[in-house]
């Protein structure tokens, strides 16, 4: 079950391909090890889900960099057309805390590079939380898992 679920403002839909972050993010999440160098993703639970907002407020809504015209022209921005990511890892309990932070920071990085270029150019807050059971009912049904099993 690691989940990795995307909220976004719509608006980034012009700017960025999200399909293209997904796989990154799914491709990192594999990269990941405990502490014993194991995989702490299986593959065939690995799930990346992205979602725009169509409808938002973010922050004052643009009201603080209303008065420049373009973002180049005040070093604090100012298109007044922010922007919001959130992303939010749901994995099962078991891992150490040691792994939880190490899977937080590699994501972190996907997303630094990620969001870098369109960083540059708007305003764009970027949040990743990673969350841990307690399940209180977890069932699956897959016929992905097998492809991924060694025998």
């Amino acid at each position: 079950m690691p989940h990795l679920v995307i909220l976004y403002t719509a608006q980034l839909d012009g700017e960025v391909h999200m399909t293209t972050l997904c796989r990154q993010m799914a491709d990192a999440m594999l990269t990941v090890k405990d502490e014993e160098g194991k995989q702490v993703f299986p593959t065939g639970g690995t799930r990346v889900l992205a979602y725009p907002a169509p409808h938002h407020a973010v922050a004052d809504g643009g009201a603080a960099g209303l008065a420049a015209a373009q973002f180049d022209a005040n070093p604090h921005g100012g298109s007044g057309d922010y922007a919001f990511v959130y992303l939010n890892v749901r994995m099962g309990r078991g891992r150490s805390e040691a792994t939880q932070q190490r899977a937080g920071q590699t994501l972190l990085e996907v997303a630094k590079v990620f969001f870098a270029p369109v960083m540059a150019q708007r305003h764009i807050g970027v949040t990743l939380q990673i969350d841990v059971g307690p399940e209180v009912f977890d069932a699956k049904l897959s016929n992905i898992h097998p492809l991924f099993t060694k025998a």
